[in-house]
């Protein structure tokens, strides 16, 4: 079997970006306030550009003989980012920090995800998964820069 480290990690990425994009949405649904006009949409793009990467990595998995995780009971099991029932009581702020939390986790995984499928030569996988990584770094800092902090893409 060829590249299973990377198959495993696509896996990692594929469920934690589903979840991710649930985060997001629920966001986007229970936002009030301050902001509210320019987030709103600005979250629309944020789930436009998860489902890429979902869809992006899901098809790679299955070109390279792998199967993606396809339902929320695996999600829900396998996930690693924090999630919570929604709510109204968060300003705009804190759900920007919430969404920057689970970004950083993506990063994370997205680092050894590119280690992985570098180590097992699949450099297909690892173009592929380089230009999501880098749209998901550029999402970090101006996340980041909204709130006035820097990214610490390199913390």
């Amino acid at each position: 079997m060829k590249y299973p480290e990377t198959k495993e990690k696509l896996n990692e990425l594929v469920i934690n970006l589903l979840h991710m994009h649930m985060i997001v949405r629920r966001h986007h649904w229970y936002m009030r306030g301050s902001q509210f006009l320019k987030l709103h949409p600005y979250l629309d793009d944020l789930m436009d550009e998860l489902d890429d990467q979902i869809d992006g990595l899901a098809e790679r998995l299955i070109t390279i003989d792998g199967s993606p995780v396809a339902t929320l009971r695996e999600v829900v099991q396998l996930n690693k980012i924090p999630g919570e029932k929604g709510s109204w009581d968060f300003t705009n702020t804190q759900r920007l920090e919430k969404i920057i939390s689970g970004y950083r986790y993506l990063d994370k995984l997205y680092e050894e995800a590119l280690e992985a499928s570098d180590k097992e030569g699949d450099y297909s996988t690892n173009d592929i998964l380089t230009g999501f990584h880098t749209d998901l770094e550029k999402r970090l800092w101006m996340l980041t820069a909204e709130l006035g902090q820097a990214p610490d893409i390199d913390a």
